[in-house]
């Protein structure tokens, strides 16, 4: 099953969490701080939102920064996804 999203919406993939410190300490899981860091897996087609004509900027495989609590979380064949308005995107990692 693929996600397709609609308007401004953006499909993203969150980075993995690092399992080792600087110092070379391995963390458990549940310590591990998950980073804001996405990839671009989908973008909608842009178009009329809200009487407005956007227009998309970023593309798939871009690494993307998104605020803590922005989207909509989606777990799809074992993969969670999280689903955000290209607005909510606060930069894209270069």
């Amino acid at each position: 099953m693929k996600l397709r999203p609609l308007a401004d919406r953006v499909v993203l993939k969150q980075e993995e969490a690092e399992e080792k410190t600087a110092g070379g300490i391995f963390l458990a899981s549940s310590a591990q701080e998950k980073p804001e860091i996405y990839e671009v897996v989908e973008v909608g087609p842009g178009g009329m939102v809200d009487g407005n004509e956007v227009t998309m900027t970023v593309i798939a495989g871009q690494k993307v920064l998104v605020g803590k609590y922005s989207g909509t979380k989606v777990k799809l064949d074992g993969v969670e996804y999280t689903i955000v308005k290209q607005s909510d995107i606060l930069a894209v990692m270069e």
